[in-house]
């Protein structure tokens, strides 16, 4: 399950969501689940809150507020999972001519839960071209299933096939084969790949996946979330050859039994990193992410780290960008 922060948590203890003309360095962005891509020459953040926040920057140090992808709630969220104010760990990305933002709205604590889909031909909202279109239901789950449909991230495998990951808790993180016609579920290949699992604690969640030749990486979130300075979240990496796995970690454990390499945990001031994805600026990865700030009364914030490869081809974390 998400252990989802409130608005006042994401946004700061005081002064509530930024006017559109603040100015904020990397250590005061409050946010929760960030994905991140760029457009042209500015960066866009979006997390957790509301109808989703958004932030930008040109520097990736110094970010403002852009707004929410919705204004409200949609309708057919609430209607399948109850009444809501927060949509959760949206996911963006661009592929075949659109921005993709998938995104997750559920009861909390529970796997009533769904995964909508919104597109946009550009994320400038100066552009009289700037419009989210919401595409609706992508996936769902309710009790009857032991799978929770949150934390979606689109992956395209080498053979540019689109393939959705997702899952919290539960029996963990699982796949599903995407129709490039419409990037929801292909009703054609209904297989529910299961990548990753906790025995004995099933405190798992927010998966991402990056292919780097010859591996496809996952990266997910162990533990717990959400409880500020108290937060136990830490990054996770396994990799396989196929997509849909098996994943193994770097000691040959296979995470659908446990295994994860440790990328990152907490550490001084910096309690529970998690909530990643990872973006693509150039030739580096960046590994996006929120921690939880000990010396600001456990405030969600933006870390971006970059990461380095090792010789034998795991990612390593570097300092963040502003550190």
């Amino acid at each position: 399950m998400k252990y989802l922060l409130f608005l006042l948590l994401i946004f700061g203890l005081a002064g509530g969501i930024p006017s559109s003309a603040a100015a904020l360095d990397e250590g005061d962005v409050y946010v929760h689940d960030p994905s991140m891509i760029k457009e042209g020459g500015t960066y866009y953040v979006f997390s957790t809150g509301g109808g989703l926040a958004i932030t930008s920057s040109t520097n990736l140090r110094t970010w403002s507020y852009v707004g929410t992808v919705f204004d409200t709630i949609p309708t057919w969220v609430s209607d399948a999972v109850g009444p809501l104010t927060d949509l959760w760990a949206p996911d963006i990305s661009y592929w075949h001519g659109l921005y993709h933002l998938y995104y997750a709205g559920s009861q909390f604590g529970t796997n009533t839960s769904v995964i909508g889909l919104a597109t946009n031909v550009t994320l400038d909202p100066s552009s009289p071209r700037y419009h989210w279109i919401d595409r609706g239901l992508v996936l769902e789950s309710t009790p009857a299933d032991d799978w929770n449909a949150i934390d979606p991230n689109l992956t395209i495998d080498a053979h540019g096939t689109p393939w959705l990951d997702f899952g919290s808790f539960w029996t963990g993180i699982k796949l599903r084969r995407l129709d490039p016609a419409t990037g929801k579920l292909d009703t054609h290949a209904g297989t529910l790949y299961s990548l990753a699992y906790r025995p004995g604690s099933n405190a798992i969640e927010a998966p991402f996946i990056i292919y780097r030749k010859p591996y496809y990486y996952l990266f997910t979130s162990f533990d717990f979330c959400c409880r500020g300075a108290a937060s136990t979240y830490n990054i996770r990496v396994g990799r396989s050859r196929a997509v849909t796995g098996p994943y193994s970690d770097r000691a040959g454990q296979p995470m659908s039994a446990g295994g994860g390499t440790l990328l990152l945990a907490g550490k001084g001031r910096y309690r529970g990193p998690g909530g990643e994805s990872i973006a693509l600026d150039g030739g580096r990865f960046l590994l996006v992410h929120h921690y939880y700030d000990a010396k600001d009364n456990g405030t969600s914030k933006l870390q971006i780290n970059p990461l380095r490869w090792s010789k034998d081809g795991w990612p390593q974390v570097e300092p963040s960008l502003a550190p």
